[in-house]
Parts: C-alpha cells; structure tokens; sequence
C-alpha cells in the first residue's frame, strides 16, 4: 500500500507511471505521454480553429511594387522581360483588388487572370517558382495534364482548389485570396477544331470545368483531395477572388499564327506585306484567335483576358542561364562538389560547348541540365570516394563524356 502511495501519477488521468509510456515531470505535477499527446491535438484544433476565423492584413506600403518583383525574377530568370513585366503588374494588381474593399466607392476592380505561351525549357514553370519565393499571399502549382472531368479516372477539377487550400494550413479566408499556376494549359486542348461528337474528358470537359473557377464562384472541395471519401466534409471556397496564372508549350502554334498573317513559316511564298514578320519567333504575335483555332474554347479565352509569350532562348540567353543566376546550373554543381571538400572548375571553353549541343537538341534551357548531368556524372561517381580537394573539368572530358554516352545509347537501342 505504502509503494501505490508514493508512485508518481499522471496529474491529467491519474495513471501510474506503471501504466503509461512514460511520464513527463513538471514544477508541481506530472503529464503522461497519453495526455500530452491528447493535448498537443486540442491546441492544433484550436489554433486552427483561430487561423480560419481570418485572413492576415495586407498593407499596401510593405507589398513589392511590379518594378521591385521584376528585379527580383531577374536575379533568377534570364530575359524573357515582356513576360516579367506581365507577371509583375497582374501580380501587383491582385494585391491592390484584395486592398479594395477597403475604399468607399462603387468601382469594382475585376481580377485578370494571365496565360503564358512559350516553347519548352523557355522558363515558365521557373517564373512561377521564382515568383512564389517572394509572394504575401498562398501560391500553388498544379499540372493540367492529370485533371479530368468529374466522374472519370484521374483528378477533378476542385483539387486545384485543395492543393491551395493544403499550402494555405486549411485556412479558407488566406486560400481566397491566393494564386495558382496552372502549367501544361496547352494539354487540356479540344482534340480538334469542331465541338466534339464523343465525350473529350480530359480536353474540352476539363476546360469546361475550369471556368466557374476562372470566373469566380463558390467550390465545395475535398479536403484532402480525390472522391475516394464521398463521406468526407467539404469546404465551401469562393474563387472571386483568386488569381489563376496558366502557362504552357502550345507546340505548334506556330503554324495557326503564320495561317492568320498569310504567311508560311518556311517557304518562298511570303507577301511583301508580310516582309517585316520576324519568322524565327512568331511566338511574339500571338492573338486570342490562336488560342482557339489551337483547342481552347472561348468561354476560357475570355476568362485569361492577359495573353503574353516567352522568346524562344537564343545562343547568348543559354551561355547566360548556365552560369548567371542565383541558382545556375553550374553554381549548383560547383555547392555539391563544396559540400565533399572539393573546389570544382571548368574551363571556359566548356560552357560554350554545353550551350552548342544544347542548341543542337533543341531543348531550351532544360537541355543544359541533361548534358551537364551526362559529363557529371562519372565524376560525382568517382571525387567522393578519391581523396581529392580540387578538379578541373576541361573541354576535351566533356566530349568524351557526350560521345561515350551517345554511344552508349546508340549500342542499346
């Protein structure tokens, strides 16, 4: 009796440390792990409960200003200065409408969704990454390529507005008000230019799915995503006012654009009215008009009513995103090789030989990653084993590397 007396006990529950994991001491009593546990849940509820109840206050005089967000995108994306410029003032601008219930009058700002059109590896995906770095406000990506219209297999459309509502900690009130970077736009394209006779569930119903949410209304979405939890509660969303920023290749646009100038994209047959068109980029006279004889439907069109493209990445654009910005390819190679003690370097030769491949394979920006991997990779094979503090990449390793590798492929094929 006198041993149950003096054995330490839960001062929540009343079990003895007997009966528990393990007890945790305090000034005057004692917890158990139990109940902390319990605790810890109650507090994240109500805590939660606090976060949804409102949105943090946005002040007009802290947020970026378009000029200051452009500088910003220039530390890590090279060129593409049309595009920043878009990007910035839409960005801007969603800021000031979220300000604007704050003013007397009637004038109300509507919001202005953006599309961005450009080649593979031109930058888009990477604006949108750079550009949540720096936001006030809940940011998302998703990938169109996996939604489909409700009731087939793959994603439905609200889990957009799930993916938002999970960065924004389930807060409704910051999730409203946040943006989301739809990429791969260009793959939900109707498969043809007439209305289609069968269902097209993951091209035209997918975009006729999106427009209550372009537009703004309010969404019941499933918290945590799918309609594998029919019973699951939903929470109500209103997309009002909601920036959407959609972005993708629309490979072969080219072709539209060039039949509504008359003019070819190769050939002879070029009128003299159309002697001044720049045929190397005709991304750069891209209309709304294009959008659609692609696949889009108007009621979307209508909905993005900001249209801006990327330039195609020259030879001098590629020399520079290999080793210029904040987060190049080449600085990111030189920080692993830091991190095993080893100083890595390269002759200079062998950028310009990277950029000329990169050219040749016709891949943007993307291509550098890949054929720097391709040389890189038997020297990250080999340096953290070797007791080695500095090497040298030099042009003739290089070569060897890409032609050992294309050889290889070559063999295997």
């Amino acid at each position: 009796m006198a041993d149950s007396r003096t054995k330490k006990r839960c001062s929540f529950c009343g079990r003895s440390e007997d009966e528990v994991g393990f007890l945790i001491t305090g000034m005057n009593g004692y917890i158990c792990d139990s109940c902390a546990t319990q605790a810890y849940e109650i507090t994240q509820e109500a805590l939660g409960d606090r976060k949804r109840a409102g949105a943090t206050k946005l002040n007009l005089e802290e947020l970026p200003k378009p000029v200051e967000i452009k500088e910003f995108l220039d530390q890590y994306v090279i060129g593409q200065d049309d595009a920043k410029r878009f990007l910035a003032v839409s960005v801007y601008n969603h800021y000031k409408r979220l300000l604007q219930k704050d003013s007397g009058d009637d004038v109300e700002i509507e919001k202005s969704n953006i599309i961005m059109v450009g080649s593979t590896g031109t930058g888009k995906t990477l604006l949108a990454r750079t550009i949540a770095k720096l936001l006030h406000v809940p940011f998302t990506i998703v990938d169109a390529t996996v939604l489909t219209e409700a009731g087939y297999v793959g994603e439905d459309i609200e889990s957009i507005l799930t993916r938002l509502l999970q960065v924004a900690d389930y807060n409704v009130a910051e999730a409203e008000r946040g943006i989301v970077f739809i990429d791969e736009i260009d793959k939900i394209a109707r498969k043809g230019d007439n209305p289609s006779i069968t269902r097209d569930v993951s091209g035209e119903g997918v975009q006729q799915g999106l427009l209550k949410l372009l537009e703004g209304s309010v969404v019941n979405v499933p918290p945590q995503g799918g309609r594998k939890h029919p019973e699951q509660k939903m929470i109500p969303v209103n997309t009002k006012n909601i920036l959407f920023i959609c972005g993708g290749a629309f490979d072969g646009i080219e072709k539209k654009i060039a039949q509504r100038l008359n003019t070819h994209v190769v050939g002879y047959a070029a009128s003299q009215k159309t002697a001044t068109i720049d045929k190397s980029n005709m991304m750069q006279y891209i209309a709304p008009q294009d959008l659609k004889a692609f696949g889009l439907i108007p009621e979307i069109i209508g909905r993005l009513p900001v249209l801006t493209y990327l330039n195609p990445l020259d030879r001098s654009a590629l020399r520079s995103i290999l080793t210029e910005p904040k987060n190049s390819i080449i600085k990111q190679y030189i920080k692993l090789f830091e991190m095993d003690g080893v100083k890595l370097t390269f002759e200079k030769e062998v950028f310009e030989y990277i950029v000329d491949k990169a050219i040749e394979y016709k891949l943007g920006a993307r291509g550098l990653r890949s054929i720097v991997e391709t040389i890189m990779m038997d020297v990250m094979f080999e340096i953290p084993s070797a007791n080695q503090k500095a090497y040298e990449v030099t042009l003739d390793y290089a070569k060897q590397q890409l032609e050992k590798a294309n050889l290889a492929r070559l063999q295997t094929a």
